[in-house]
């Protein structure tokens, strides 16, 4: 099919202008981000052949460090924009390959190319909506020499994230409004500088203001979080409708433009409700230390916001923070620790082995680099409870970064939640633990992290109330996590509420197919509700990589409870034919013996894997696998010394 960019292509009631960037169905524009709108072109111009995801990345995504998962939420977009059913499909998945449009197409020459076609079906903003501050500046953008590290893959991958979230929190939940709280955004800094990589400078700065921010006032003052607002990133949505999709009544504004020596910021604070401004500020620095300017200005910022917004100063000391930025010698150990978050956040095998990788770059590149260790004691404390290598090794390492940071800064937050970990899955110290959360918390009541993880230590104690108000903290914080969202599928789950834990996999699945995770979650659920074709079915059609002992162990009990004797057998010899080196083998041993009913292995099995450090025994009080066990006499004898006794 001919990609003439001047032509027209029709299909159903739909009509896609590829001139003006628009699709129409009917005489309605359907609104479509920038990104799924070049994704449904490029699917709709080979409609009929299978666009490979590779091609789909390079063509939309070109130079970029972004992960599949964007493609993901792109393609979940275009479907709600067509308005796809079970009954109507427009875009069909071929797993392993990539993505074919379905619909016929109808590709007619463009006879009103003069005519004019709005992007969107809402007015233009008012010049003050969502334009430069009226502050006039001199200088244009140049680029500037030397070598600039970047991370390219931040802002358009929490944009296409940011999207999909935004819509399904809308659909869910309409606009959060916290009356008890003032509660402000603030928006990506525009980058003037004429020079696309220098988005990690004003990507930086964004970040850098949320931190400072978010530490003033936060039983008065909400700050939504960096992921929410990065969906307006060169955005044209006005200032009332931000509000009302942020449920805030501030927002913060501002740019950066910069020559070769001088860098040039300036950002505006506009109340929503008349959109005018209350303060405007421009800041005119030298390039030398421009990490140490951007954590200045920051600071500078809060001090007038604050003060804009109260009355009052600040008291400086009060509201320190440690962001990354501040802490980091060179752009170059900022870089690589934020390539070392990406990959940590993917929560695979081979996405912390390379997030260890960057995350010690870090530290080569700067020995005192507070929040690469911390990063670094993340990873190996995740890798520990996730059986990707022999906890023994991992956590002890884990350990020694975690000190290490808190020796460098002992108000990063991150450290003290990362010795949380530890303490709670390898120590079974519940109080240090409790402590250490808490602590983290206190020194950033942003720290979405740490919200998540003190919520999952308090389900394990069976706290189910705490820990779904603290989930649910984590979740206001960041509400696009997939991780965050499945551990609130997950305290559901232990708490026994199977059908509104398994809503919230299945919203995480609509963001994600792919996230293996969520999709695995849905396996125990079938169990316990007793749908075991349907668990069966699902295990069957995981791809081969996410076979292993896991799915052999839900064989067995599946197989068993479903009266499947010989299959059950099969299954269970398979899997304690594994090596027992294997770091996942005695957890998916416990799920095998609890589900077949043999109460004295499943004993035997967590005596020994508390002998071992294995954060395996941690989730027994409240996982449902162990019910039948509830009352005997090893097992509460067990749980006591654990320290999770009634």
């Amino acid at each position: 099919m001919s990609s003439l960019i001047s032509n027209l292509y029709e299909f159903d009631e739909f009509r896609l202008d590829p001139k003006n960037r628009v699709l129409r169905r009917g005489g309605t524009t359907v609104p479509l981000t920038p990104k799924a709108f070049h994704v449904l072109l490029l699917l709709i111009q080979n409609a009929g052949r299978v666009v490979t995801k590779d091609e789909l990345m390079k063509t939309v995504w070109p130079d970029s460090f972004v992960e599949e998962s964007n493609l993901t939420q792109t393609i979940f977009m275009v479907r709600k924009a067509l308005d796809e059913t079970a009954d109507r499909r427009y875009v069909l998945n071929v797993q392993g390959q990539g993505y074919r449009f379905l619909a016929p197409v109808r590709e007619t020459a463009n006879g009103e190319a003069e005519i004019e076609v709005p992007g969107i079906d809402t007015p233009e903003p008012p010049p003050s909506a969502r334009s430069t501050p009226e502050i006039q500046l001199q200088s244009q953008p140049q680029r500037a020499d030397g070598k600039w590290s970047v991370v390219a893959f931040a802002g358009i991958a929490l944009v296409v994230i940011a999207a999909c979230a935004l819509w399904i929190w809308r659909s869910r939940h309409g606009t959060v409004e916290r009356p008890d709280r003032t509660m402000l955004a603030v928006l990506p800094f525009e980058n003037f500088t004429g020079d696309p990589g220098q988005e990690y400078f004003s990507d930086g700065l964004t970040e850098e203001m949320i931190n400072q921010l978010g530490g003033l006032d936060p039983a008065h003052l909400g700050v939504i979080a960096r992921t929410s607002v990065m969906h307006y990133k060169s955005s044209q949505e006005s200032i009332p409708q931000i509000g009302k999709d942020l449920g805030v009544q501030y927002v913060i504004e501002g740019s950066v433009r910069r020559d070769s020596e001088r860098v040039r910021i300036t950002a505006q604070l506009i109340q929503v409700k008349d959109q005018s401004r209350l303060w405007a500020r421009e800041y005119d620095r030298d390039l030398s230390h421009l990490l140490e300017l951007q954590a200045e200005i920051a600071r500078e910022v809060a001090n007038e916001i604050e003060f804009s917004l109260s009355g009052r100063r600040p008291i400086e000391a009060a509201h320190k923070t440690a962001p990354p930025a501040a802490e980091a010698k060179s752009y170059e150990a900022y870089d690589l620790y934020l390539k070392g978050r990406y990959f940590w956040n993917k929560r695979t095998a081979e996405g912390f082995q390379q997030a260890a990788d960057y995350f010690q770059q870090a530290i080569d590149t700067d020995a005192n680099y507070g929040r690469a260790y911390a990063g670094l004691a993340d990873t190996f404390s995740l890798m520990s409870t996730w059986y990707t290598g022999p906890q023994n090794e991992l956590m002890p390492k884990a350990r020694t970064a975690a000190l290490r940071a808190l020796e460098l800064d002992e108000s990063l937050a991150e450290a003290h939640a990362s010795l949380a970990l530890i303490k709670e899955n390898y120590d079974y110290d519940w109080s240090g633990s409790e402590k250490e959360f808490q602590r983290a918390i206190q020194l950033n009541p942003q720290y979405s992290t740490g919200h998540q993880w003190y919520a999952e230590f308090l389900s394990w104690q069976g706290r189910f109330e705490e820990a779904l108000a603290e989930s649910d903290q984590a979740r206001r914080l960041d509400p696009l996590s997939l991780i965050i969202i499945s551990d609130y599928a997950s305290i559901l789950y232990d708490s026994r509420q199977y059908d509104a834990a398994v809503k919230e996999i299945r919203s995480v699945l609509e963001l994600d197919p792919s996230f293996a995770h969520a999709r695995g979650m849905m396996i125990p659920y079938y169990f316990q509700v007793g749908r075991y074709d349907e668990a069966i079915d699902l295990i069957t059609h995981l791809p081969e990589r996410e076979h292993g002992p896991w799915t052999l162990a839900w064989k067995a009990a599946i197989y068993s409870r479903s009266g499947h004797a010989e299959e059950a057998r099969r299954a269970l010899t398979e899997l304690e034919q594994i090596p027992r080196s294997r770091p996942d083998r005695t957890a998916s041993l416990l799920i095998a013996y609890s589900g077949t009913g043999q109460k004295k292995r499943v004993i035997e099995t967590l005596q020994k894997a508390y002998s071992e450090h294995s954060s395996a025994v941690v989730q027994i009080k409240v996982d449902p696998l162990y019910d039948p066990l509830r009352g005997d006499p090893q097992f509460e004898d067990l749980l006591r010394r654990i320290g999770l006794e009634h």
